[in-house]
């Protein structure tokens, strides 16, 4: 877990329509910084570039189930 005092952030595109279930990502840092733009106060994860790629191809291709 990191600070939110990174700057950049911005909803994924991947959110959902309702608005309910978004994440926000924050470019330009050394780790992908994700937070729940509900709580953007609160915890943040970071993630690896590498990691961070694999999860969006992942997404994006429909590997991953829920």
């Amino acid at each position: 877990m990191i600070s939110s005092e990174h700057t950049g952030w911005f909803k994924s595109s991947y959110s959902g329509g309702s608005q309910a279930d978004c994440l926000e990502v924050a470019h330009g840092h050394t780790v992908v910084p994700v937070r729940d733009s509900k709580t953007t106060g609160g915890p943040t994860l970071a993630f690896s570039t590498s990691g961070w790629t694999a999860f969006v191809t992942a997404v994006k291709e429909g590997r991953l189930n829920g």
